[in-house]
């Protein structure tokens, strides 16, 4: 990649911390000092051997039980104006990622190389003084942040009616909720017009109103073309702002590529999720001597099995049975259940062909299609069933059998149109709107016909 082009640069970065040493720091510079002074050969053998570590730490086999690698040969690039999303379980190594990066702290081994101005939401609020008012923390802050005063007093107005504390401006931050203080913090950040903007799960603070202004920012953010590291619980969040992911694990990158496969990857290798399930061996399988299961999958309308589809386009649901015994009225079906456990729907086989009719012994593939435009983004389970009619018993059901995930764009052509914060419900579908405008102000009468899908 031409370094014309890039942001950001990270060539083997490791960082590793020494347990315990809390114990041996001092509360206070003066005792520190003392303490050196005192001692200063042990004090420099011990200072040199927090900040020096031989290669052979990198042998897991052979590192020292006091040391912990929060992140090891971390590599990758960021051109500019790429958006990309950080993601991983807690302790993956993220927030120390976003640390370096933001010269909070240094790498144990490696380097990171930074292309332009760059800006931090990793601890917002960090810098407040809380016996000031919120006028002057926005000129401390931004101050801490690089901007220059003339830079906050053209961009003063903008920052408060952003955060919406307004009417407090004047009173001292110690008497602000912690939401203010956090709506003003980010509104200082987020108006510095960095370069580079790195962002730590800013979502997973504030209130929902909150929540949707940060979402609002970030994507003009991205719209203006400027580089940003966005690290995210939130994987609706992640696949909607984010082109690219990078998976983080056990402090180095375990995935690096399309948002909706990387996260598809992480939802599976992390929480057990599938988009397909087969049990080969029918002695195995879910069921009884009338009927059992043999597959059940999420299928894209090409045929393609996924674990991600976009929020446009349909969703076929398959399932694999074979009946044993002939003779019997039987139908499968399938539960629907959100990432909250809310049960959106069960649906039934109804194909007209089959429909109470008795069946002979043999393998069938039934499957269903949910339409594009309908799901809400999220993760969805399925769970599979069948019962036999005359008597209506239960054959097999498998609980959350395979899960996928619905994926919503930021293109405009979905439900979602403009908005960039999360949309509530359980479905998305996508109505047809008629807006009629008379600059005389008379009411125009909606004609229903017209507004036929």
């Amino acid at each position: 990649m031409d370094d014309r082009e890039t942001a950001i640069k990270v060539q083997n970065l490791s960082k590793c911390y020494r347990i315990g040493l809390k114990e041996n720091m001092h509360d206070s510079l003066l005792k520190n000092i003392i303490s050196f002074i005192g001692n200063p050969v042990s004090n420099y053998r011990r200072h040199r051997s927090l900040y020096r570590f031989d290669d052979s730490i990198f042998e897991k086999d052979r590192c020292p039980s006091d040391i912990i690698w929060a992140l090891r040969d971390v590599s990758f690039e960021v051109k500019k104006g790429e958006i990309v999303g950080i993601i991983g379980t807690n302790g993956a190594g993220k927030s120390t990622l976003l640390k370096i990066l933001s010269r909070i702290t240094g790498p144990t081994r490696g380097r990171a190389e930074i292309h332009g101005r760059i800006s931090s939401l990793l601890e917002v609020g960090t810098g407040f003084h809380p016996e000031l008012t919120g006028r002057e923390n926005v000129y401390l802050n931004g101050t801490i942040l690089g901007m220059k005063n003339k830079e906050i007093n053209r961009k003063f107005d903008a920052i408060v009616d952003f955060s919406g504390v307004e009417k407090f401006i004047d009173t001292p931050v110690k008497r602000y909720s912690s939401g203010m203080k956090v709506r003003l913090a980010f509104s200082v950040a987020a108006h510095l017009e960095p370069d580079i903007l790195l962002i730590d799960e800013v979502l997973a603070v504030g209130d929902a109103q909150f929540q949707k202004k940060c979402l609002n920012k970030m994507d003009a953010v991205r719209q203006q073309g400027r580089t940003v590291l966005f690290v995210s619980h939130n994987m609706q969040a992640v696949t909607r702002l984010c082109p690219r992911t990078v998976l983080l694990r056990g402090g180095a990158i375990h995935a690096d590529g399309p948002s909706h496969k990387v996260v598809g990857y992480y939802m599976d290798s992390e929480k057990g999720t599938r988009a397909e399930r087969l049990w080969p061996d029918p002695e195995d399988a879910p069921g009884d001597d009338i009927a059992r299961l043999l597959a059940v999958r999420v299928r894209t309308e090409n045929g393609k099995t996924a674990d991600a589809v976009d929020i446009r386009k349909p969703v076929v649901i398959e399932m694999e049975y074979e009946v044993l015994e002939p003779g019997h009225a039987l139908f499968a079906y399938f539960h629907l259940v959100n990432e909250e456990g809310l049960e959106l729907f069960e649906s039934f086989e109804n194909d007209p062909e089959w429909r109470r009719r008795r069946r002979a012994a043999g393998r069938y593939t039934a499957a269903a299609r949910i339409p594009g435009n309908f799901l809400a983004e999220g993760i969805f389970y399925v769970t599979p069933a069948l019962r036999t009619q005359d008597p209506e018993v239960r054959r097999f059901r498998v609980d959350d059998a395979v899960a996928f995930q619905v994926i919503d764009s930021m293109d405009g052509d979905s439900a979602r149109v403009d908005c960039a914060y999360d949309l509530g419900g359980v479905i998305r579908p996508l109505l047809k709107w008629e807006t009629r405008f008379d600059p005389n102000g008379k009411k125009i009468p909606t004609d229903p016909q017209d507004m036929s899908v």
